[in-house]
């Protein structure tokens, strides 16, 4: 177990020998060196959303939203782990050359553990969905497998963006969300709670919008209140890349610049992602800020490098640079992907039998799109497998594989020359002469994702709606109007308006932005070499009518918890090539007021396949008038089946779910009768339309 006290000792030795300019020079992201000390130059700015990203060749698994589908919280560590082990063989084999540069070091700024509350946030993929208790499990799990449980820290975590933070992106530097304290503590700061109590998460990252009129990067209340006082943070605080200077410039709560970094350090950030802090020594000189309130902040910082084991090596530094890439970390990313992937729809064509098949075609602008494959803040791979490069792999000789890109992603044709959509006659040709037609249509990061900056470098963002773009559109309508069966593969890190190929199309898988060999994994799944096992982390809405604007931080009508209309495809939903079912569930022992509640459950393969699927248990407040209006999660298991294989799992249920927040933001629990859904999806209707089954319900009296 990591020794926070000694490292902090050390720190706080340390930084007592450093002068003011010097200890200030450590609170900007690339810390300057002290060679006088021995202390080198480091970089605090790092990623690993889905891998190691922006320093050369790192194992890129899907992107975050994509590894939510797996509803995994055991394998969200597994991942956590790789990606530390490569960041620590790239961190020895980069310092061996003395390459401080930025994405070099082993603070990573993941995961991003916001809510995503509207389907239109461009930055929502990056996050494990809309649910707070799926994002915390996952969340914890990521973070400790990131920073391992050895006496040195593997890699430091840092939980982002903290808080009340889901677009929109054009407003972000400039947006006050205003949130009442019931959904604050009901929906948007749960996983941040999880993060810092329960994994120990080294560090979080403020949101570049003001929260209740405070900006989050200087808030005394998320900070100092709620960080620190409340939950017991320890660790450091670090700001969004330029988020201070947006306190003057577009805020308007400070009016320069040496301002703005004291209202940050006075309320706790220690880290300035950005150049404000460059005024850090004129604010000193000016008194706003205290020689004590920069070393507070350079002694947190100096103990998290003591922590990881920057100054007194460890364990880690002997990790080769093998390591990066290897055969054994693709393969879990490709797994990861393969169970990622959400079947929707399937008539009984999936999957498909290549003796039965002559000629496959494969169509569209994401068949053959590497940029679709990646998602955002990714590293590079030293191989990629588009969706056509892995159904031809599939295919092999036997079958043939015509391919048209269809369309353009967005643009009304692909040469510039050419008259409008002159690729579909292509596509309806390829259908025409295909025995079974695969449609990739979806999105990619430019298209959704972060505002334009200088990390992203494309001007991406939000939706304006949840429709494909319109050449997608009529790509669709043309290649289903020729009469024979189409498969549609989506690709976009999320949800959109899927009606007309719910309608249309004979099936329909939700793909993600699955990782640079992820064509491989969606052709495994059309082929059958494994049977589809992923679930919405979020919902697929039929449209936007009825959702609240964009910038109402309100959760009224938002997700499965508090959504009033039915969705197309809700949240938890998920087909598989099998059948499986709970055929019973009961509780292991009589349940106890605040206590944690464990069901018992028999769940059966009914089918000659094997295949995964994973067990659901949501929870109904009978009483309280402070509960959500629908159901929550409360519990999950990813479970391995053999054909015709039963087995009994145990699923535990927090007490905190039986709780309730009241409009003070205070939970407690206030109600005695409950209701839990044992399945394989949620209890709504749809999701029983959908799937022909419904949970075993369990009737609960505290």
């Amino acid at each position: 177990m990591r020794d926070r006290k000694a490292a902090a000792e050390k720190a706080k030795k340390l930084v007592s020998k450093m002068t003011v300019l010097e200890k200030a020079a450590q609170l900007k992201y690339d810390a300057a060196p002290v060679e006088r000390l021995g202390v080198p130059a480091y970089n605090y700015w790092n990623e690993a959303l889905h891998g190691v990203a922006r320093a050369g060749t790192a194992t890129m698994f899907p992107q975050a939203i994509g590894m939510a589908a797996v509803f995994d919280e055991e394998l969200m560590e597994k991942i956590g782990d790789v990606i530390a082990t490569e960041g620590r063989a790239k961190y020895n084999a980069y310092a061996a050359h003395n390459d401080r540069d930025i994405y070099k070091g082993l603070t990573f700024w993941s995961p991003n553990v916001n809510i995503f509350r509207d389907p239109r946030w461009g930055r929502g993929h990056e996050t494990y969905g809309e649910d707070p208790y799926l994002t915390s499990r996952l969340g914890v799990g990521f973070v400790k497998g990131l920073q391992g449980d050895g006496e040195v820290m593997k890699a430091a975590a840092c939980a982002k963006h903290f808080a009340v933070h889901s677009g929109p992106e054009d407003l972000r530097h400039e947006f006050n969300a205003e949130v009442t304290q019931k959904d604050m503590w009901e929906t948007y700061l749960p996983a941040f709670e999880a993060l810092v109590k329960e994994a120990k998460v080294e560090s979080v990252m403020g949101a570049y919008n003001r929260t209740n009129g405070e900006p989050c990067c200087g808030s005394k209340t998320l900070i100092c209140d709620i960080l620190r006082d409340k939950w017991g943070f320890e660790g450091h605080f670090t700001s969004d890349c330029w988020a201070i200077r947006d306190f003057h410039e577009n805020h308007h709560v400070t009016e320069n610049a040496k301002e703005s970094a004291a209202l940050a350090l006075k309320n706790g950030c220690d880290v300035n992602c950005g150049n404000t802090y460059l005024h850090l020594m004129a604010a000193y000189e000016k008194g706003l800020v205290t020689e004590e309130e920069i070393t507070t902040a350079a002694e947190r910082l100096m103990t998290t490098r003591f922590l990881l084991g920057l100054f007194d090596g460890s364990e880690y530094d002997e990790i080769p640079y093998e390591a990066v890439e290897c055969k054994e970390h693709v393969e879990l990313a490709i797994d990861t992907a393969r169970k990622s992937i959400v079947l929707l729809k399937n008539n009984g064509i999936l999957p498909l039998k290549k003796e039965q098949l002559k000629t496959v075609g494969v169509v569209g602008p994401n068949a053959d799109s590497r940029i679709a494959l990646i998602g955002n803040y990714h590293g590079t791979s030293s191989r990629y497998i588009t969706v056509l490069e892995g159904i031809q792999d599939e295919a092999g000789d036997d079958v043939r594989v015509l391919y048209s890109e269809g369309c353009h992603l967005y643009k009304d044709r692909v040469e510039s020359l050419a008259w409008r959509q002159d690729r579909i006659s292509e596509a309806v040709t390829v259908a025409e002469h295909s025995d079974v037609t695969i449609v990739c249509v979806g999105l990619d990061e430019t298209m959704e994702g972060e505002e334009l900056d200088t990390g992203n470098m494309v001007g991406s963002g939000d939706k304006a709606d949840l429709s494909l773009p319109e050449v997608q559109q009529e790509l669709l309508k043309a290649v289903t109007s020729v009469g024979k069966p189409v498969i549609v593969v989506l690709m976009t890190g999320s949800a959109m308006d899927m009606q007309f190929a719910q309608e249309h199309a004979d099936a329909l898988l939700q793909a993600w932005y699955p990782g640079a060999r992820g064509g491989k994994a969606v052709a495994d799944i059309l082929f059958g070499k494994c049977s589809p096992s992923g679930k919405l982390p979020i919902t697929f809405y039929r449209d936007l009518e009825g959702m609240p604007e964009f910038t109402d931080y309100s959760m009224k009508g938002r997700t499965y918890r508090y959504m009033e209309r039915e969705a197309l495809y809700p949240f938890g939903y998920g087909l598989s090539y099998g059948n499986i079912r709970v055929k019973s569930a009961e509780f292991a022992e009589t349940p106890k007021a605040d206590c944690d509640v464990q069901v018992k459950a028999v769940v059966s393969n009914d089918s000659e396949l094997e295949c995964e699927d994973v067990v659901q248990v949501y929870i109904k407040n009978l009483e309280s008038a402070n509960a959500v209006p629908n159901t929550s999660l409360c519990s999950f298991k990813r479970i391995k089946f053999t054909a015709w294989e039963e087995k009994e799992v145990t699923l535990t249920i927090s007490a905190k779910a039986f709780e309730a927040v009241n409009e003070k933001g205070e939970r407690y629990r206030d109600s005695n009768s409950f209701m839990l859904y044992v399945g394989c999806s949620q209890p709504d209707e749809r999701s029983a339309a959908l799937t022909g089954k419904r949970p075993v319900e369990l009737a609960i009296c505290l």
